[in-house]
């Protein structure tokens, strides 16, 4: 079953609800609905016993307890009392199907996208490797937390110090890289070392202190040969003045990256990641399937999009499995899920332990329906492949398709993934939003116009013109947005100096 919204085509901002299709048992609601109200849903007249919330769902449909509710044509739970038509359907009412691991049956691959030879083209860095970087900026990343705030001044320092050709310099703080075990230290160490491969990287420092557990040794064996002309190595106990060593090296780097310059290239060589956070009921219905078209043109022309939040898949993962290539793909896909399912049990928790209070207030009432809206973002592409915690695209990988990529839905933790898995820009879908940022641009489409109104200093894009405008017209819009802020334009994160990292830590700390 592959789901797209598509009756947002003809909505107009003048109809109070929308259900996403006639097999679905429940509308959301637009606006804020009163008790007694008359609302018309697919011809249908439906009297509110209650008040229903803006983002919040209400019964077009007699639903009995242990029947399950439907919405996106797919159970997003199981009623627990009778619900009646007109009455508020939420965390009252409902609960979550999910239970543990699953077996899943391979029945066939899924069909090849149609390629279009897309005319679009973007502004970007081209390197040696092939890759192409959406910004030219020096990275300073430490391998331990104890050398970080270091790090930051010399970025501070840094940035007086960049010319033309360089976009700017950051450091990347973070606590960890030290006091960490076996997979846990080895995490850390994949997420840098990636990071440091990153095309939008046309320079990185490795900042290291020289007695910790991530030793730069170690995370230099991480990185090819041919990426060392653009990496500098600083251990700061080795050094009377690490700070003077520190300027040293990257005056050497910015000497290179000066004569960098921006090249047109295809829209194919653009390496696109999938977010969302700050979820409303809204998100799957404008901003979700908004950025699927996005994540269609880029693989459409050749490209590839980066999906995560694997717990964020749960209970919509037939949706991906549907579309593997092939038994292999659908094998690791289906693992995958399955292994975070089990991280989850074996650490006492139940696997539906999500959606947070933000998304319950914002209308959405159980993981199913949360995943349901959030897999839209991955559009229709194939699934092409499947990758670990801190592995990266190879240059070339997986032209035309969706890579799956393991990561939490944690926006830090999984933003980060994405840029060390090679992305060089990243949609993000908010519903109640929020500034973060990540090492790349992190561009933030608002689910509705109350929020992009709101926060117009955190948004890039407002997806709630999908209601007025439709689905079509919204995206021709937002690929512009895409295309410019890949080109140099700067996304609000950046304007706003929202950048971090966030790792993932599993393990025991010492």
């Amino acid at each position: 079953m592959r789901y797209r919204s598509t009756m947002v085509e003809t909505i107009s901002q003048s109809i109070p609800a929308i259900r996403t299709s006639e097999e679905d048992d429940v509308a959301v609601a637009l606006r804020p609905l009163d008790p007694g109200a008359e609302v018309a849903v697919g011809g249908q007249a439906i009297r509110l016993l209650e008040p229903i919330p803006a983002g919040h769902k209400f019964a077009v449909a007699a639903i009995r307890a242990g029947q399950p509710v439907r919405r996106y044509r797919a159970p997003i739970g199981v009623a627990i009392q009778d619900i009646a038509v007109g009455e508020h359907v939420h965390v009252h009412n409902v609960r979550t199907a999910l239970a543990g691991e699953k077996v899943y049956a391979f029945t066939g691959a899924g069909a090849e996208t149609a390629r279009e030879r897309s005319t679009r083209t973007f502004k970007g860095y081209v390197r040696p490797d092939g890759s192409v970087g959406t910004r030219n900026e020096l990275w300073i990343l430490p391998t331990v937390g104890c050398v970080g705030r270091l790090g930051e001044r010399l970025a501070l320092h840094a940035n007086g110090m960049a010319g033309q050709g360089v976009d700017g310099v950051h450091a990347f703080n973070h606590p960890f890289g030290c006091s960490q075990l076996g997979a846990d230290l080895d995490g850390t160490a994949a997420v840098i070392a990636s990071l440091a491969m990153n095309p939008n990287a046309g320079g990185v420092l490795l900042l290291g202190l020289g007695c910790e557990s991530n030793q730069l040794e170690e995370l230099l064996r991480r990185i090819p040969g041919e990426r060392r002309g653009r990496l500098r190595v600083l251990r700061a106990q080795s050094e009377s003045d690490e700070f003077a060593a520190g300027k040293v090296l990257i005056a050497e780097l910015l000497e290179v990256m000066q004569e960098d310059r921006r090249e047109e290239v295809p829209l194919s060589k653009l390496r696109l990641g999938v977010k969302c956070g700050g979820s409303d009921a809204m998100s799957g219905l404008t901003a979700n399937p908004l950025i699927g078209l996005m994540a269609d043109a880029v693989t459409e022309a050749g490209g590839v999009a980066i999906l995560t939040e694997i717990p964020e898949i749960f209970g919509a993962e037939q949706l991906l499995l549907e579309r593997a290539i092939n038994e292999d793909v659908f094998d690791e896909l289906s693992e995958l899920v399955n292994s975070f399912k089990r991280y989850f049990l074996d650490h006492g928790e139940p696997v539906s332990e999500n959606p947070s209070p933000g998304n319950i207030a914002g209308g959405i009432t159980t993981l199913e329906e949360k995943s349901l809206g959030a897999v839209q973002k991955g559009g229709l592409a194939p699934v092409r492949d499947v990758i670990g915690y801190g592995e990266r695209l190879s240059p070339t990988a997986s032209p035309g398709g969706l890579t799956v990529l393991e990561a939490p839905g944690n926006d830090a933790v999984s933003t980060t993934a994405l840029a060390a898995a090679g992305a060089t820009i990243t949609l993000f879908s908010t519903g109640r939003g929020t500034p973060l940022g990540s090492p790349v641009p992190t561009v933030k489409i608002a689910s509705n116009h109350a929020l992009a109104e709101r926060k117009p200093g955190w948004i890039d894009f407002d997806a709630g013109i999908v209601l007025e405008r439709g689905m079509r017209a919204a995206a021709v819009d937002l690929l512009g947005r895409m295309v410019a802020i890949a080109s140099g334009e700067p996304a609000r994160n950046e304007s706003n100096d929202e950048r971090a990292i966030g790792i993932w830590k599993r393990g025991v700390t010492l």
